[in-house]
């Protein structure tokens, strides 16, 4: 890396002011002969200097690629390279770092576009999640988005259509109703525009190059209507805050709910019921079983309530503690026409005692279904299935997701879960 005592000025700015920089930035400007400047706003940079001034001046549109490197390797004064915002943002900063020393570098950071745009919006922006599919692919957007998160901000990418591929992948994972979709156009500049696109809204035709994308997932008020007999889409259920993904997917769900064969009355006892998912909407396809729900989770009882309002259901009861204490000390409401157990998320010794303390007030054509995701613990059940007499089917569920990137689309997995049905 070559050292020297020239001086590398990296200038953030957020507008075409002269007036708005700093007087110590505008000083610089004044007595620094070399300046490289993005060819976007080159014109506006000009206008900032003397016609007399800019006869002296060495003007270099950059174009942030390895030309600019040697450009500035083959002078010896100081030199300005403006950035927009904060350069060590997704910015030049990051590349130049790499190839000039620390000594050489001076950075003059602006607010970033989402400091901005935030502050547009008038919305605290702190754990926002940032990221850019500028040049990039969008595999990290898709991973943000599964995970629901409350705040995305996108760098987006002019030449690749990445605002019809951000509405692309909301749509694709059911999200397109979930999130507020806020377009930036140049924004801190004179031509600024904010714009909030409904989900049904056709994009703008004309959006300047300079955007951004912030999305602000919204309290989504659910109604009945729309809703499918069975297969309802995971994003239409209330999960753990904390942990968003922990859900019955939608594939597995509908498998599930055909596994059980389900009765048009009886008890259906769901272990493990996590967001009350399988259990509720088996509830909506027979509304006349009594559906007993059980998670020892803290705040079970209160999310499968409001998802059991959503589906417009009622369970018998929900209890939020660990199944094993109950099938001692409850009062067996469990044991009146028990037709169907779902045993979810316990670990395998618990399955092995629910299985073997209710297997004994089944009858003949009763169902058992578990959702398994080892293969050790698969065969160890499937064994004790056939100890008590069972009918024993095993599938493996394996789907994939289609996500649109920016070459066309990708199949991302989900993962693999073994079900595995016991049949009196």
């Amino acid at each position: 890396m070559q050292r020297n005592n020239r001086k590398i000025h990296v200038i953030g700015f957020n507008s075409f002011e002269f007036e708005d920089l700093s007087l110590k930035t505008q000083k610089l400007f004044r007595d620094i002969k070399n300046i490289a400047v993005p060819e976007s706003f080159s014109n506006e940079i000009r206008e900032w200097i003397s016609s007399e001034d800019n006869k002296i001046k060495n003007f270099y549109i950059s174009k942030s690629n390895i030309n600019l490197i040697e450009w500035i390797r083959s002078l010896n004064d100081e030199v300005i390279l403006i950035s927009r915002g904060d350069p060590l943002w997704y910015g030049i900063g990051r590349i130049l770092t790499k190839h000039f020393s620390q000594e050489e570098l001076i950075f003059y950071p602006a607010n970033t576009c989402i400091q901005l745009a935030f502050s547009k919006l008038k919305k605290p922006w702190q754990g926002v999640q940032a990221i850019s599919i500028h040049g990039r692919d969008s595999i990290e957007l898709t991973k943000l988005l599964k995970l629901k998160e409350k705040r995305i901000a996108i760098l987006t990418d002019p030449k690749n259509d990445s605002l019809f591929l951000i509405r692309k992948n909301l749509k694709e994972l059911g999200l397109e109703n979930a999130y507020e979709f806020w377009l930036f156009e140049e924004i801190g500049l004179k031509k600024e525009k904010i714009t909030l696109i409904s989900s049904n809204e056709i994009l703008p035709k004309y959006i300047s190059d300079l955007n951004i994308v912030i999305l602000l997932k919204k309290e989504i008020i659910h109604t009945k209507a729309h809703l499918p007999l069975f297969g309802i889409n995971d994003n239409y259920f209330k999960t753990f805050n904390d942990r968003p993904n922990l859900i019955t997917k939608r594939e597995i769900r509908v498998q599930l709910l055909a596994d059980l064969e389900l009765p048009e009355t009886g008890t259906l006892l769901d272990i493990g019921a996590g967001s009350g998912t399988i259990g509720l909407e088996a509830l909506r396809i027979r509304p006349k079983i009594d559906l007993i729900c059980i998670d020892k989770r803290l705040g079970s009882k209160a999310l499968i309530r409001e998802n059991a309002k959503r589906l417009n259901v009622l369970p018998k009861k929900i209890i939020e503690g660990d199944v094993m204490q109950y099938l001692v000390d409850g009062s067996k409401e469990y044991q009146i026409n028990l037709k169907r157990i779902i045993i979810g998320g316990c670990d395998k010794n618990t399955k092995i005692l629910v299985i073997n303390e209710l297997t004994k007030f089944l009858s003949k054509g009763d169902v058992i279904v578990l959702p398994l995701i080892t293969y050790e613990i698969l065969q160890d059940l499937n064994l004790l299935f056939m100890k008590h007499n069972y009918e024993t089917g095993i599938n493996l569920v394996q789907t994939y997701k289609g996500l649109s990137i920016i070459e066309g689309t990708r199949f991302e997995p989900n993962n693999p879960i073994f079900l595995l049905k016991g049949k009196i």
